[in-house]
């Protein structure tokens, strides 16, 4: 089996998914026990490098920062972007991809 740039950068996808998602739970049961917390900029952060749908997951499942609107919208938004620019890129540059 032939190892493609594209197999690289889905695992990093992956990675940083999970991670956002595993981020998202560890500050909800942080803050549900008075501990101290993850920063937001870290969760945006997170998001932001790739992780949006594991973070917008990991809000969902453990009902964390769901009301607070620069979560509420902006993750979801970070994640439109994401999946526009990652449409984009591949369809310009599938053949470099698989090469």
């Amino acid at each position: 089996m032939e190892i493609y740039p594209i197999h690289f950068f889905i695992l990093y996808l992956l990675a940083v998914n999970v991670a956002a998602f595993l981020l998202f739970g560890a500050d909800k049961f942080k803050a549900s026990h008075g501990k101290w917390r993850v920063r937001e900029r870290t969760l945006f952060l997170c998001a932001a490098l790739g992780g949006s749908a594991g973070a917008l997951l990991g809000m969902r499942h453990f009902h964390h920062k769901t009301r607070k609107p620069a979560f509420a919208v902006g993750i979801p938004a970070i994640l439109l972007v994401q999946v526009i620019l990652a449409v984009l890129f591949l369809f310009h540059h599938w053949a470099w991809l698989t090469s």
